[in-house]
């Protein structure tokens, strides 16, 4: 974290040659010690506390010469002081620490403070905490300030650190408080409701129900709240306790050391699993909070489905963890074959098959539909492979059921493949006839 505060702002200095020789002197460490706040870090050396008057503006009149001129420039900057950040003493424990933090993390968030610079005081107050709140990292900034984080640890200072993210640091703080949503990273605590898994089911239809619709009564098996713990998962007469792993954040920070250097990782609570509470368990749900249960549920299956279709039954899926909503239901649908009847979209398509003769002379057939056997008048002298059209025999449009579909009938033609002779005799006649007309007018039999 390279922001340094209005009263630390990084100046350039030209030292003259008796400056350059005083820069070689080492501040004793009793002086480095008492006021790491205040510790100055140079390029190449270290000024002398005593000749390094930083506590007020630099005289520019003092120090006009150019590198070239007068030797080397060098870059004083002086360290933030972590305590004063937070607004606490030396002293603070661990409570004055968070309440601190608490109150300036509430009032400098940028979801809450429009004010330009509230972003980067924002995250200057997440990097004090976390290290006073760290009782490791706290000790080597009490003894060597923030330079030592630098030099080993890692912390808020510059190049090189793995820092946690700020809005990472709140959440965990806050575990999704702030009255609401709408706080970045919030939202995502670990110990705020959860909506409940979504559920399936899968439903097996007749062809007829797939295209009328029908009523179902499903017998789904899902998670529901636990009634001997009320949904809680702690045993009856027990109360939760902050998790001493985690402090009740519900995640720790981690080192991980690679020959790259050393690397923090923020992961979720082993101890907790990131509840941030330790409590006793419900012995009726395990602690889940939710016992699995069977349920009849009553569904309406619209007019117009078919195999791939999905609906939704909102709030029958599992129940939430922690008073968070139930998932849905989704019930998927499958539908059977009819061994007539053969469906595209909302078109239906059949077949009939009549003998020669109805071909020829034309006749009227009992067709199977959805709505029972309906009468379908053949032309004479249709020809095999004929398709007739039956209106509003086929399937409504699903979501718009006024709409519907038609019935496609094929015609098949029986020949005969052995003939009497009394049928034979008829037929040749029915042939010699046919030859005698013209040639343009032979509808039947080979010209």
């Amino acid at each position: 974290m390279e922001k340094m505060m209005s009263l630390s702002t990084p100046r350039t200095i030209a030292c003259d040659s008796e400056h350059k020789q005083r820069a070689n002197i080492t501040a004793p460490k009793a002086a480095r010690a008492a006021r790491p706040g205040a510790s100055i870090s140079a390029r190449s050396s270290v000024f002398n506390a005593r000749h390094a008057k930083l506590s007020g503006a630099v005289r520019a009149k003092d120090h006009v010469a150019t590198r070239q001129q007068r030797g080397q420039a060098f870059v004083v900057r002086a360290e933030q002081d972590y305590y004063e950040i937070l607004g606490v003493s030396r002293s603070a424990d661990s409570k004055e620490l968070k309440r601190a933090y608490r109150q300036l993390a509430r009032k400098f968030h940028p979801d809450v403070n429009k004010d330009p610079g509230a972003e980067e005081k924002f995250k200057t107050i997440s990097g004090a905490y976390e290290v006073l709140s760290d009782e490791q990292k706290r000790g080597i900034y009490d003894r060597y300030g923030e330079a030592g984080l630098k030099g080993g640890m890692g912390g808020a200072g510059g190049p090189g650190m793995e820092y946690t993210n700020p809005f990472d640091l709140f959440e965990t703080f806050f575990s999704g408080g702030m009255g609401g949503g709408g706080m970045g990273g919030g939202q995502r605590a670990r110990n705020r409701p959860q909506q409940g898994d979504d559920e399936r089911y899968d439903l097996s239809l007749s062809f007829k129900e797939a295209v009328f619709g029908c009523e179902q009564e499903l017998e789904s098996v899902r998670l529901e709240g636990c009634n001997t713990c009320t949904g809680s998962g702690v045993k009856s007469g027990t109360q939760p306790r902050e998790c001493p792993s985690c402090g009740g954040a519900g995640q720790v920070i981690t080192m991980a050391r690679t020959p790259l250097g050393s690397f923090q990782q923020v992961v979720t609570c082993s101890t907790c699993n990131g509840t941030g509470q330790i409590s006793t368990p419900c012995s009726a749900c395990g602690g889940d909070g939710r016992v699995r249960r069977s349920k009849r549920i009553s569904l309406r299956v619209p007019p117009g489905v078919d195999t791939g279709s999905r609906l939704r039954v909102r709030g029958e899926g599992n129940a939430g963890k922690r008073g968070g909503n139930p998932g849905d239901l989704y019930v998927f649908i499958s539908v059977r074959a009819d061994p007539e009847l053969r469906r595209d979209g909302i078109t239906i398509n059949s077949s009939v098959t009549i003998p020669y003769t109805e071909a020829i002379l034309g006749t009227t057939v009992k067709v199977n539909t959805v709505d029972g056997p309906v009468d379908l008048k053949i032309p004479a002298g249709v020809q095999p492979g004929t398709s007739l059209l039956m209106a509003k025999r086929g399937v409504p449009r699903l979501g718009n059921p006024s709409m519907r579909g038609d019935q496609t009938v094929s015609v098949t033609v029986s020949i005969p493949q052995q003939l009497s002779k009394e049928e034979r005799k008829l037929i040749e006649e029915l042939a010699s006839l046919n030859k005698a007309k013209p040639a343009g007018q032979r509808g039947w039999g080979r010209s």
